[in-house]
């Protein structure tokens, strides 16, 4: 059997001119089975152009005067900060299985006293009659549990947990689950075989604190982007590696994957360096109240299928954020949230659900559904500008009302501001390095204060530079600062 997995926007395959499968959105794989096939031409075309009910949403504007635009002229607008890249951002595989294979792994940790529990769900296709063997292997290759059958547990005993980065001396620990399959059909015996890192861990979360195996943890890190000044949003193996030694010689533990699904490099690096990931969906700009529609939502409930059959088996992802500043104020947001954090929850009960807030808190339609509160503010940055001495006020009072209006852990998840390096000005102005560093002092002070209470985290905006549409703001900051 031939299999072909794409990851692009969307979404048309053709293989030796015979249309093969479609498929909206991107970051995510999808596949199509092609057989028989000696050779091929894959054919493949993409758009980046986005609908009310595509996700991330847009809209298109056509401009109609004749006197400044050619006929048919257009632009695509949207209500989020970074660039819309088109193009092929992740691999197009083609590859074989047999008859009968190993089709997905589903695998579920849990601690009993000293005791290791790994709970493993296989699906095979191709044929009813077969035998699964699995083992697990610890680091150095020996094995320290079986098990037989499709679906079971296996038991460790003294096992070693998987732990966030700079929270063990030993952070990250990762088992191989080893799987076998053996099947016969009616040309004989054909078998299957698949390795899965596993880290065995627990996640929980109480009215104010997030729990990593039964011990309070804190998110202390940043936010991100899959962009860089060479190749776009081209995956860079390079790049990957140095961000990921930028992130440790920061003693970052955590990111949050703004705004979309990373490639699945990146959460297979967490995996073996600790690094705690908030997996968010490409839910940014719902501000439309046609985006909230019963078509847009079938697209993010199929949507989060998919990215939670991608992502679910990595120990380093450890919830689930569902929309970045939604307008979760208008009213269909409230039917809207319930519906897709419920039906998350359905297919991953063993992990947090949240999305990311700017809703002011009283009006908020969808924050009683999570079970973390992630909030975005940029106090003296948006507005207030230049007043940093209202930042420690107004953050306090910020989690002070969400916290009485909602009784849930919390997380900053973004907040910071702008610099450009080398530009230097005392006292501090506005894109000098002096008045980042100061406006982060001051949020700091409070989310000091507050994560003795119920802030479980912060996560600075951002880690660094992207491409972002081009804006006549250009024309004001620039002369101001050279």
């Amino acid at each position: 059997m031939t299999m072909m997995s794409f990851h692009v926007k969307l979404k048309v395959k053709w293989v030796n001119g015979v249309h093969v499968i479609e498929h909206e959105g991107g970051h995510l794989p999808f596949e199509a089975d092609r057989r028989p096939l000696s050779s091929c031409c894959i054919t493949i075309a993409i758009t980046n152009t986005l609908s009310p009910h595509t996700l991330p949403p847009g809209t298109i504007l056509y401009k109609t005067d004749p006197s400044m635009y050619p006929k048919g002229y257009f632009v695509q607008n949207t209500k989020f900060d970074f660039f819309n890249y088109a193009g092929l951002h992740r691999a197009v595989l083609l590859y074989t299985t047999p008859t009968t294979y190993i089709d997905d792994i589903t695998v579920t940790t849990d601690v009993d006293q000293d005791i290791g529990l790994v709970n493993y769900q296989i699906i095979v296709q191709g044929s009813d009659h077969f035998q699964v063997d699995v083992s697990l292997l610890d680091e150095e290759g020996k094995v320290v549990a079986k098990g037989a059958g499709a679906e079971g547990q296996l038991q460790v005993p003294s096992a070693h947990l998987w732990w966030p980065y700079l929270m063990h001396e030993h952070p990250a620990y990762l088992y191989s689950l080893e799987v076998k399959l053996m099947a016969q059909t009616a040309v004989g015996p054909v078998s299957d075989f698949y390795t899965l890192p596993v880290g065995i861990r627990t996640v929980a979360v109480t009215e104010s604190q997030f729990l990593i195996n039964g011990k309070p943890f804190y998110f202390r890190g940043v936010n991100k982007h899959e962009d860089a000044d060479i190749r776009g949003k081209g995956f860079d193996w390079p790049l990957l590696v140095k961000d990921f030694n930028l992130l440790r010689w920061l003693g970052a533990n955590a990111f949050r994957t703004s705004h979309y699904p990373y490639a699945e490099e990146v959460l297979q690096l967490c995996d073996r360096y600790g690094i705690m990931v908030i997996d968010e969906s490409p839910g940014v700009g719902i501000v439309l109240a046609e985006s909230f529609s019963n078509v847009s939502l079938q697209h993010h409930l199929e949507l989060m299928e998919e990215m939670i059959r991608r992502d679910k088996n990595h120990p380093a992802v450890v919830m689930w954020s569902l929309a970045n500043e939604p307008a979760s104020f208008l009213k269909p947001a409230g039917y809207y949230f319930k519906t897709l954090i419920a039906h998350t929850k359905a297919l991953d009960p063993s992990r947090p659900v949240t999305f990311v807030t700017n809703t002011n808190y009283e009006a908020d339609l969808g924050a009683p559904y999570v079970d973390i509160i992630c909030v975005n503010s940029y106090y003296s940055w948006y507005h207030d500008y230049g007043h940093m001495e209202v930042i420690q006020l107004q953050l306090a009072t910020q989690f002070e009302n969400l916290y009485k209006a909602y009784q849930k852990p919390m997380i900053q998840s973004e907040y910071g501001a702008d610099a450009i390096e080398g530009f230097h000005e005392d006292p501090p102005l506005m894109f000098s390095e002096e008045y980042q560093k100061g406006l982060l002092q001051q949020y700091h002070v409070i989310l000091d204060q507050k994560r003795k209470e119920y802030v479980v985290g912060e996560l600075i905006w951002n880690f660094a530079d992207f491409m972002t549409n081009q804006s006549w703001l250009m024309k004001y900051i620039l002369p101001t600062i050279f």
